[in-house]
């Protein structure tokens, strides 16, 4: 098993950014061939998900309907102001797990894997192991 930590730096108080390539790039250093690839987010206004990473537009698309699903003028009693952020951290989840087979991740043909900042911008970590 080998394992690290990659730093995401977000720039915008929501937004997907994807870290595919980074995670491959920790598999190829790390020569295990076949397993799996677990990444977790320690971040409660923060998530990640697997999406399509083909079209920059469903990103941006995905934060579209964030914004209307999730009501930001609600009257939320978390004294910090960003409670809609826990609640969006809730819904995507903290956690992906990926096979890897032949030293790749086993992604669909327009799959890529997506930090998602809910409560930005800051500098996030995302933790990785593969075995």
């Amino acid at each position: 098993m080998q394992k690290g930590t990659i730093t995401v730096s977000t720039a915008n108080s929501m937004e997907l950014v994807d870290i595919t390539a980074r995670i491959e790039k920790e598999i190829a250093k790390s020569k295990i061939t076949d397993g799996l690839c677990y990444l977790y987010n320690p971040h409660t206004t923060a998530g990640l998900t697997i999406n399509e990473g083909a079209d920059p537009a469903v990103q941006g698309d995905i934060v579209k309907a964030l914004k209307k699903i999730i009501p930001f003028g609600l009257d939320y009693q978390h004294l910090e102001g960003n409670s809609p952020s826990h609640v969006l951290a809730s819904l995507f989840g903290s956690s992906v797990t990926i096979f890897v087979e032949n030293g790749r991740l086993q992604l669909g043909t327009w799959q890529k894997i997506f930090f998602c900042e809910f409560d930005g911008p800051r500098s996030r970590k995302v933790h990785w192991r593969v075995g």
